[in-house]
């Protein structure tokens, strides 16, 4: 049974609306490209036309796609206009005037993230587009598309939606500039921000907008943001230093306790007419313990109060206010407490509000598997296709082969990685689909898709195996406020129970023409260890040779600001693994991931980092820089300094990060993750004499790096004589020093990156 169904939150069904009149056209095999495809189609126009990044993808997992046929699946006729050129206005009118709204979205990469590096080079490929191509979307898209289609046709509302949008919500810092920057609704000049998983909110906009409803007048949607001039009638405005001071220390506030309880502990009650009636002041006892208000109205109602965040002004001068809000801003996530939030952009006559409602409510397995059953044609539009209707070569797109025989089966992560932008964006509460809409896909992409071999390349999600995992009681979970269910331990409230995944696995596995089932998604490695079975299932069954996982360092300090899981789980993870290959009679290896240079990782961490990796037998072949995606908890750590987990504190008491920026300090990091590399030697070298580690340089076992420089290498340096086996030439030894290419000894792997963010977002 899926745990968002008995949230205490009510929302229309996707399926509840009355369709709108152009249903009677029917679902088109391709949302159209062209005018010549809307006039085969019958169609005079368009009722929404969406502009995105990507090229397009007829895919499950393009968000262009599902959101072009949910709308469709609500009768509206909706064109696409992939990649245009954003020089001019001219290819946004291809469609014509949409009827409704233009739906404006990066694409399903951050485009900055999508063409920079971490250390800010410019990529030589983009694998959303044709060919690999980089180059065909703007930095910042999502803000130049919206002024081409304000240019194009003014009285069109813009909807702005995609993870580009929905990190930047409210004033960000901004990792390419290295300033803060105002919302990316102010940016824009959009009329709507749908941040999120947007289908709830998209479908009823377009619903009220269809009954000609004003945009302006659209204020009360969940999980959306606009700008208001004017303050809001009826509301109870918080200032947000009542929710959490910086500068002083608050008791953590447990979020299993009922507001009776929380009033018991403080010396009142939640019932002021008991205060009352015993004769005393309603607001004494609470004066006493250091409130400012009775416990009654601590908690006023949520749906009618908003909180004030620092205003763009404040938080871009002010590093701990910029903390500050950010700590709030993740403090109302959940969707079952969460309340609306405002910040003022601009001073004077030219100041406006952001204004952010509350996430939207979570989709429920019915509507998630509406979503998914949708008439996909799977493939990228015939446009990219070659004469014989072939996607290969110049037309060739990597994003869609790498999941083009892969099942998305649920959304979201309560993971709470810091350095992660799932939470942020997809929301902390899974949301699953059921066995028999995963089984439909399969066979969908069994007889439909070409080139399908009969291997299923991935069932998962942001993770392989949080499916149907949520909160034991939806009553706690609907007014807790953690930001992770797994750390710094797996919270006794949450239900580790791996059967109904490996259900999902076995009757897959067990379709006609499906030879293998693949899990290519992250694995959360601490949750899988509390179901043997599931490993099992996993490393006997779906594992190709290579499975990976994302340990992401060994020492206890960045790992703490990551909220990660201690090296020891992944041990006990690592035991299973190959404890359970050994009975299948397989060879199979781990692929671990690690992250250089993540905010409070000091020298000496990626030195112990090193040194694990060499006894344990690991060449990293390419390396993760940390990158400081917008509105991650990581990332505020990385601009002021300052770790938001622990509280904001101006007087000392909160915990300073230790920030690892400059080229030279990035580049050690990363050399300390490729120890083995010949390159890296001289900055490794120099380091190590600096830390007072020579006891790490040497030609012994025990030692990191070598004293010398092989033959052909950069600044070569012949061992000494003494140094050297009388059997071993500098020749010999370079062979035996330079990195492994080749097949690593059992147990042990090259952990390889491909220098594209990770599906997870990570």
């Amino acid at each position: 049974m899926s745990t968002v169904a008995t949230l205490p939150l009510r929302a229309p069904a996707l399926t509840g609306y009355k369709p709108f009149w152009a249903k009677r056209f029917g679902p088109a095999p391709y949302l159209p490209m062209s005018r010549a495809e809307m006039e085969a189609l019958g169609w005079d126009s368009c009722d929404v036309v969406i502009v995105t990044g990507d090229a397009y993808v007829d895919h499950p997992s393009f968000g262009m796609a599902v959101i072009g046929r949910v709308l469709e699946a609500q009768g509206f006729r909706v064109g696409i206009i992939a990649q245009p050129d954003w020089h001019s206005s001219e290819p946004f009118k291809a469609l014509g005037r949409p009827n409704l709204f233009w739906g404006v979205t990066a694409g399903n990469m951050d485009s900055l993230i999508n063409r920079y590096t971490a250390d800010r080079k410019i990529r030589s490929d983009d694998a959303y587009t044709p060919g690999d191509v980089a180059g065909k979307r703007p930095d910042r898209a999502a803000i130049v598309y919206s002024q081409r289609c304000r240019e194009a046709y003014k009285d069109v509302p813009i909807l702005l939606g995609g993870i580009e949008g929905s990190l930047r919500r409210i004033a960000h810092y901004d990792y390419w500039s290295d300033t803060v920057r105002r919302s990316i609704v102010v940016d824009s000049k959009c009329d709507l921000l749908l941040y999120g998983n947007a289908e709830r909110a998209l479908v009823e906009i377009a619903h009220r907008l269809a009954r000609r409803e004003p945009v302006g007048q659209i204020t009360d949607v969940r999980g959306t943001a606009f700008v208001r001039r004017t303050a809001a009638p009826g509301w109870r405005e918080i200032d947000s230093t009542e929710v959490d001071r910086p500068g002083r220390v608050d008791a953590l506030s447990s979020p299993y306790q009922t507001t009776a309880e929380r009033a018991a502990a403080q010396g009142s009650h939640c019932d002021a007419t008991k205060t009352e009636a015993a004769g005393a002041d309603p607001t004494s006892a609470a004066a006493q313990k250091g409130l400012e208000k009775p416990i009654a109205l601590i908690r006023p109602d949520h749906a009618r109060s908003v909180i004030r965040l620092p205003s763009y002004e404040q938080v871009r001068r002010d590093p701990v206010l910029y903390a500050h809000a950010n700590r709030v801003l993740h403090l109302e996530t959940n969707p079952g407490n969460a309340r609306a939030l405002v910040q003022a952009h601009g001073e004077g006559r030219s100041a406006r509000d952001v204004w952010i409602n509350p996430p939207p409510v979570p989709l429920t397995s019915a509507e998630m598997d509406h979503i998914f059953d949708l008439p996909y044609a799977r493939n990228p539009h015939p446009r990219y296709a070659d004469e014989r209707g072939r996607h290969d070569g110049a037309t060739r797109i990597p994003a869609w082969e790498m999941i083009r025989f892969s099942v998305n089966i649920m959304r979201g992560c309560f993971g709470g990685c810091t350095f992660c932008s799932i939470t942020e964006h997809e929301g902390r509460i899974i949301q699953s689909r059921s066995e028999d809409s995963i089984v439909r896909e399969v066979e969908a992409m069994r007889d439909k898709v070409q080139g399908f071999t009969g291997v299923v390349s991935d069932l998962g999600g942001p993770t392989a195996n949080m499916y149907r995992l949520g909160c034991r009681d939806p009553a706690i979970e609907a007014v807790c406020r953690k930001p992770s269910c797994v750390y710094p331990g797996i919270c006794p409230n949450l239900r580790t129970d791996h059967d109904p995944l490996i259900r999902v696995y076995r009757r897959v596995r067990q379709l006609p023409g499906v030879k293998k089932v693949l899990i290519g998604s992250g694995l959360r490695y601490d949750l899988a260890v509390r179901s043997p079975a599931y490993v099992k299932e996993l490393v006997q069954h779906h594992v190709g040779g290579y499975l990976k996982i994302a340990p992401e360092h060994t020492e206890q300090g960045p790992l703490s600001k990551m909220m990660k899981p201690g090296i020891g789980d992944y041990e006990r993870f690592r035991q299973l693994f190959d404890r359970f290959s050994a009975e299948a009679g397989k060879q199979q290896y781990l692929i671990p991931y690690f992250i250089a240079a993540h905010p409070g990782t000091s020298d000496q961490d990626m030195l112990q980092l090193a040194l694990w990796l060499k006894r344990n037998g690991f060449r990293a072949d390419q390396v993760q820089a940390f990158y400081p995606s917008p509105m991650a908890t990581a990332t505020t750590m990385y601009h002021t300094g300052v770790n938001p987990l622990k509280g904001v504190h101006r007087d000392g008491r909160g915990e300073r990060v230790d920030t690892v920026k400059g080229e030279r300090r990035r580049r050690l990091h990363k050399a300390f993750l490729r120890w083995h590399d010949p390159a890296n030697w001289p900055l490794l070298r120099q380091a190590l004499k600096d830390m007072g580690r020579h006891d790490l340089i040497g030609s012994g076992k025990h030692h990191l790096i070598p004293a010398w420089q092989p033959a052909g290498s950069p600044a070569y340096q012949s061992p000494r004589r003494k140094n050297s086996s009388p059997a071993a030439s500098p020749r010999k030894l370079q062979k035996q020093e330079l990195p492994a290419r080749t097949q690593p000894a059992p147990g042990r792997i090259l952990t390889q990156h491909t220098g594209l963010p990770p599906r997870r977002s990570t």
